[in-house]
């Protein structure tokens, strides 16, 4: 097996290593590729990878490429965790909307519009890449917004493709800390999309949740408050913090020393100059705080249920395909499937809860939108997507905001400056 990470340079790399570490005899990879564009940090990461593997116990050959055909040539699965323009952007991305009085986030609103603008065409890349080196392979992304990449990518390529978060085993997370309880004694209902899901139907060893196991689970989600969380009866993904408590989170943002994004660019120096030293084989505690937990472990459940070819049941970014009966069938959605060698199916929807279809048919749309704003670089459907998005939506903000964000992104932004 030829694994590859593309975007090696993240800090989140090593917790693949500690994964595979733990899967070493199910999933016998004969090499790991590591690729990036920034030289030294894919010098540093490897040199840490290497370190980190042996004190794990992992032999696995580790090289490192500048050369991205090199790193997709045959590759069994390829692993994509980049951030176009760095957090230098991301912190542009949060900053603009926060002046405009509007959320400034980099998955979702403007913010996390730029952010899918500058992606979409490097991930499309990389694809299409992808179709001519490595056919079979799969490109497994946890590049976000994962489910506006993951649309552009089945919408206008052929490449193999799963869209990651670890949302979808957010609710296990949860139950495990309320209640002590394993992830496989934990079953729900999972509908939306990502960043944007609710689950419901909660059962642990098959039987419901009493209300105080609810609110137990509900007090875990503090992102949401606990009244709204019993109001609903369903829990919701923390991100939609930013939907229902808009006006606190936006006061939030302007009262704020730093955006997160400021703070990142802040503990990635600190992570990484652990490192860069010679004698460090231990993940640093700063990385801890970077955020982003449970990724590496959804990744390498998918690997192994293609790899060893086990049903295994999975919350993926997959085209609709009719599961979500009021959502168009090319629409990508975060929902279970089925996953096996032969790939991902997804599993028909049974419940969506009552007050939640209107918003995730809204942001569906602005997500649809913003795909082909982006693949064609027409700034008509960039405010389109926004009008469309219930997080902007003032048509005077969008016109005085969106020259401010092409300028900010231009290096960035080619298929917008022809």
């Amino acid at each position: 097996m030829k694994f590859t990470v593309v975007g090696a340079g993240s800090s989140y790399t090593p917790e693949l290593l500690d994964e595979l570490a733990v899967r070493k005899d199910q999933l016998p990879v004969d090499e790991m590729v590591l690729y990036d564009i920034d030289e030294k940090r894919l010098e540093i990461m490897t040199g840490f990878c290497r370190r980190f593997a042996k004190k794990k116990g992992l032999a696995v050959p580790i090289r490192s490429t500048l050369i991205l055909d090199d790193a997709l040539d045959g590759a069994d699965f390829v692993d994509t965790q980049i951030r176009v323009g760095g957090n230098r952007q991301r912190v542009v991305d949060e900053k603009i909307p926060i002046r405009y009085g509007l959320v400034g986030q980099e998955t979702t609103g403007a913010g996390g519009m730029m952010k899918a603008m500058r992606t979409i065409p490097v991930m499309l890349h990389v694809a299409e890449r992808m179709e001519k080196l490595s056919p079979h392979g799969w490109l497994i992304n946890y590049t976000n917004p994962t489910g506006l990449i993951t649309e552009a990518v089945t919408r206008y390529t052929k490449a193999n493709i799963a869209g990651f978060c670890s949302g979808g085993i957010f609710p296990k997370m949860w139950a495990k800390k309320a209640f002590g309880v394993e992830y496989r004694q934990v079953q729900y209902d999972y509908v939306g999309l990502n960043h944007m899901n609710f689950i419901s139907n909660i059962t642990i060893d098959g039987k419901p949740l009493t209300e105080e196991q609810f609110e137990a689970l509900a007090k875990v989600n503090d992102a949401i408050d606990l009244d709204l969380q019993k109001l609903m009866g369903v829990l919701p993904s923390p991100y939609l913090a930013w939907y229902y408590h808009t006006k606190r989170r936006v006061q939030w943002l302007k009262d704020a020393k730093m955006t997160r994004g400021e703070e990142v660019q802040l503990l990635e120096k600190e992570v990484y100059a652990a490192y860069a030293d010679p004698a460090c084989d231990e993940k640093p505690a700063a990385l801890a705080k970077r955020g982003g937990g449970g990724y590496s472990e959804v990744a390498m459940n998918f690997v192994n249920a293609v790899y060893n070819n086990q049903d295994t049941e999975m919350v993926v970014n997959v085209p609709n395909r009719g599961a979500v009966p009021f959502l168009p069938d090319s629409a990508v959605v975060e929902i279970p499937c089925l996953v096996n060698a032969r790939g991902m199916a997804p599993l028909h929807v049974a419940h969506v809860p009552p007050m939640c279809w209107g918003l995730i048919a809204e942001v569906k749309n602005y997500e649809q939108l913003a795909v082909e704003a982006a693949v064609e670089g027409s700034v008509e459907k960039m405010k389109l997507a926004l009008l469309a998005h219930p997080l902007v939506r003032d048509y005077e903000l969008i016109e005085k905001m969106v020259p401010e964000l092409l300028a900010a992104n231009k290096e960035f932004l080619p298929q917008f400056h022809l």
